[in-house]
């Protein structure tokens, strides 16, 4: 049974403020804003080896370091992220997933439910399209963005599910509203197999690009008092890229993952001295046939 352990990655429509300098906002809501990705992945590995199955999965994933959109924000703190996906023959899907921060107050930042549906369609069935519904809940007393996302994909692999890329859109809204796009590419060696056990080394590209709002301040002298005036533009551009390399290691029904994430984010308005990031991830889960 193949499963998809691939890292948790903080994807995430990243909104830039600045006058002389860039500054990003305090929005949490990086860290889970694509939660579907990963979901599209986990579901298409069931549907390529059953035709009629309804599963519970449990997975829980610890990321040793926390980076939003791939920028560091000053806060040395590690993650964890538990989730329970149900998956159904028919193509729907639903979860729940949360996220604990060590050093945030509170920790439990963000609950997030999502509903689903999914099909693989085509002559060898290697084409997937996919539906989904979510919605956030943050344990937290800021002014959260988004509270609402609606988001599409559509991927290929090949037969053997050694060689695959996706695409997938997502329209967030609440107090305000965005879209991103994101795109995940990967490549998949079996290292070890035997009738329970399996080896795989999965290394993956994701590329993030998104609606960015920008405010802009512009100072000038009217007579003879300096007067500043505000406007905000919006602009659609690529946020951030990461080189994923996992190792994923499966024994009948449970999964371990181990693996790292190079984060190369892309400056957005005046960011500067922009660096690449990079963080240690581990993972367990375990299929429930029902």
């Amino acid at each position: 049974m193949k499963k998809n352990l691939t890292l948790l990655f903080c994807l995430s429509v990243f909104y830039i403020s600045f006058s002389q300098e860039t500054k990003p906002k305090e929005n949490k809501t990086d860290a889970l804003i694509d939660d579907l990705l990963e979901q599209n992945q986990i579901i298409d590995s069931f549907l390529a080896s059953y035709s009629k199955y309804q599963f519970l999965y449990l997975t829980v994933n610890y990321n040793d370091d926390t980076y939003f959109s791939g920028r560091d924000i000053g806060i040395d703190q590690f993650n964890i992220s538990p989730r329970v996906t149900y998956l159904h023959y028919s193509g729907l899907y639903g979860s729940v997933s949360g996220i604990y921060y060590s050093e945030f107050d509170p920790k439990w930042d963000l609950t997030t439910a999502t509903i689903g549906y999914g099909k693989n369609f085509g002559k060898k069935k290697t084409y997937r399209y996919s539906l989904s519904y979510s919605r956030y809940f943050y344990h937290n007393d800021l002014d959260n963005l988004f509270t609402n996302d609606i988001s599409v994909s559509i991927g290929i692999k090949n037969k053997k599910r050694t060689l695959g890329t996706s695409l997938s859109g997502s329209y967030l809204f609440g107090n305000d509203d965005s879209f991103q796009i994101a795109s995940t590419s990967f490549v998949a060696f079996n290292l070890f197999k035997t009738t329970k056990t399996k080896l795989d080394f999965r290394p993956q590209i994701n590329l993030v690009a998104g609606k960015q709002t920008v405010e802009l301040a512009r100072s000038y002298m009217r007579f003879g008092q300096l007067v500043t005036e505000y406007s905000e533009n919006d602009v659609f551009s690529m946020i951030n890229t990461q080189l994923n390399f996992p190792l994923e290691f499966s024994y009948n029904s449970f999964d371990v993952g181990v693996g790292y994430t190079i984060n190369l984010p892309t400056a957005i308005g005046d960011e500067t001295d922009l660096k690449s990031t990079g963080f240690f991830n581990v993972s367990m889960s375990y299929l429930f046939d029902l």
